[in-house]
């Protein structure tokens, strides 16, 4: 799987998150599947086979963008991470466009 623009990391990465991954270490498969099973989030992916999944996070590039203020505040407002969470339903658009096939259907202005 190796894509141009994507970048495989480890949670062992050189950036330092606010995991507990001592917590995290201790968790069982229970307690996993209990916290699954009384998540709704998960009902969709409950029978989703994860066992050969692997993280990748695509490489970033610094733009600017001019976005509506109420937008800007409304992803802020989830909390840290906004910046990913934009880029994260800029990437559901661009897919479901890709597999419409209306990617490649652009109009021209007049």
């Amino acid at each position: 799987m190796k894509e141009k623009n994507i970048t495989i990391v480890s949670r062992h990465s050189r950036r330092r998150g606010k995991t507990d991954w001592k917590r995290v270490d201790a968790l069982t498969d229970a307690n996993i599947e209990s916290a699954m099973a009384d998540d709704p989030d998960w009902a969709d992916f409950k029978d989703t086979d994860w066992s050969e999944a692997v993280l990748v996070i695509p490489k970033k590039k610094a733009i600017s963008i001019r976005v509506d203020e109420d937008v800007l505040d409304y992803f802020k407002k989830q909390g840290s991470g906004y910046q990913r969470r934009i880029n994260a339903v800029l990437r559901t658009f661009m897919n479901q466009r890709r597999k419409s096939g209306k990617a490649s259907k652009t109009k021209k202005r007049a």
